[in-house]
């Protein structure tokens, strides 16, 4: 009888451990369409140049979209928007045809990415980029022929995306002040 109750209590502790890595797993991001409009700017977000974001929160069926990879970062650091994030998705421009061209299926998740920051290469509406890719290789390319750094998404300074006193660079998002933390898991 102890052997049973043993067994039975195993057997779900098994399937609530699988139950719980389901639920672990971020949602899966969406192709970037035409109807894609940004969160900051209220335009098409295929009317900019470079890496895009889209951001996913909790129980909302769709995306957050966002003109710049930046921005998506900035959405995270700014203390007004919403913490649900259940996925942070950036274009992957390790595997995109071209910056004018980042692609419409090719995202990694934000904080498993490696982001080439103080390049020469500006994003939507003529801003500072936070460039992402899904490898190191491929973002310390990027830098060697762009200049700039790799940094990891918890390695992002906020003033690089959000401005500081001063900055004429903040492009789309506004500056403010000190934005706190970013979620760093699904949470």
């Amino acid at each position: 009888m102890r052997w049973a109750i043993t067994a039975g209590l195993a057997a779900i502790l098994a399937v609530a451990g699988c139950n719980a890595e389901e639920q672990a797993q971020p949602p899966t991001p969406f192709a970037l369409t035409e109807d894609a409009i940004g969160r900051y700017c209220g335009m098409n977000v295929l009317e900019h140049p470079g890496p895009k974001g889209q951001i996913l929160l909790g129980q909302i069926p769709e995306p957050i979209w966002f003109s710049s990879a930046r921005d998506a970062v900035a959405f995270t650091m700014m203390p007004d928007e919403p913490k649900t994030i259940a996925a942070i998705y950036v274009s992957d421009m390790g595997s995109a045809a071209s910056w004018d061209a980042p692609g419409a299926e090719n995202w990694v998740e934000a904080r498993a990415a490696f982001f080439v920051i103080d390049s020469s290469r500006r994003g939507g509406m003529g801003a500072m980029e936070t460039v992402p890719f899904s490898s190191e290789s491929a973002a310390q390319s990027f830098a060697d022929a762009n200049g700039g750094k790799v940094v990891r998404f918890a390695d992002i300074p906020p003033d690089y995306v959000l401005g500081s006193a001063g900055d004429d660079t903040t492009g789309s998002v506004e500056a403010g002040p000190s934005m706190g933390s970013r979620p760093t898991t699904g949470e």
